[in-house]
């Protein structure tokens, strides 16, 4: 017997030993910096330049969506331009992310910030301090022009002092980053300099991917890291409650072509023009309505006509709104 407790004993100590070891490798490494280069990308004060990069945050990039006060949230989907001094809040297993101001304060906004480093938050996932962003911002393969059209457009904005709780990574989320399960992600190609503004297929697979991130969210994932383990714009992506939601759960639907699983296959050009001018149904829908119903008729025919060009994939979504508490 008192061997069997010795040897539990030692058991127990090595255990905690490596439980000790183990946390501490994970809040040392999981805070790690990266250092990726800072793009050869310059702001402009061409009044063109700065009016596409307005486009595209409040429109198909839908930055406004949340880089803004939670309480002005109806103000912003209904056309209201704020600037965009940030606020919203997300609680998801991984940490409690907020986010920042990007209105060129100089002590809580971006404006000590130099455009190399707004470019590689864009584009490489890693801040100004050289930590890892999340996933949250898919503009990796964004063309030149206009990730500096967005440069442009945030320097343009008038100042906001708006001191913010900053993001918190959870023990989950640094062990994702300590273990390299989610690492800064760059292009997977050299960006294009610009990119033609027409109704084509292209046009419109650079804006639902690069630009608009559709596949983000119609495209199941691991909600710990962040993965892809679906098939893209194939939908089951399971939206959490926020303070928005008021009750209700969402789930992504099936985009792609398919005639019995695919929600908007049998949609004319039309159909889905006016549903994106439509706005929400639900209140605190997950998609960002306002600001896609701000979208030009040219790029909502780019992307209906990508989405349609898919390849069809079986697998309906049968709830998309779910009753928390429901049974059925």
């Amino acid at each position: 017997m008192k061997s069997f407790l010795n040897i539990l004993k030692w058991t127990g100590a090595v255990l905690g030993i490596l439980i000790l070891v183990l946390v501490v490798f994970v809040n040392i490494r999981g805070n790690r910096t990266y250092e990726l280069p800072l793009p050869d990308l310059v702001a402009s004060s061409d009044s063109a330049v700065i009016a596409r990069g307005k486009y595209l945050a409040f429109g198909p990039a839908h930055c406004v969506s949340c880089h803004m006060p939670m309480d002005k949230f109806t103000d912003v989907e209904n056309g209201l331009e704020l600037p965009l001094s940030g606020g919203w809040e997300l609680n998801i297993p991984p940490g409690s992310f907020r986010a920042p101001n990007l209105t060129p304060d100089m002590e809580t906004g971006i404006g000590s910030f130099s455009d190399g480093h707004i470019a590689r938050a864009l584009r490489y996932s890693v801040r100004h301090n050289g930590k890892a962003l999340f996933p949250f911002m898919p503009f990796q393969n964004m063309s030149d022009a206009d990730v500096i059209a967005l440069i442009s457009f945030l320097r343009s904005q008038p100042p906001v002092k708006n001191e913010l709780k900053t993001t918190k990574l959870s023990f989950l989320g640094k062990a994702v980053s300590a273990f390299g399960i989610l690492e800064p992600e760059g292009p997977i190609t050299t960006p294009p300099v610009s990119v033609e503004i027409d109704s084509t297929i292209a046009y419109g697979e650079y804006v639902a991917n690069a630009v608009a991130n559709c596949k983000g969210c119609h495209s199941l994932r691991d909600l710990k890291t962040g993965a892809y383990i679906g098939v893209d714009f194939a939908g089951g992506m399971p939206m959490e409650s926020d303070p928005m939601i008021k009750g209700l759960s969402f789930i992504t639907p099936n985009i792609t072509p398919h005639m019995t699983d695919g929600v908007m296959a049998k949609w004319d050009e039309a159909t889905f023009i006016n549903r994106f001018r439509a706005g929400r149904v639900y209140e605190g829908s997950p998609m960002p309505w306002g600001a896609f119903s701000r979208m030009s008729d040219i790029e909502l025919k780019a992307v209906y006509r990508y989405l349609q060009s898919l390849e069809p994939v079986p697998g309906k979504v049968d709830k998309t709104v779910v009753r928390e508490g429901a049974t059925s």
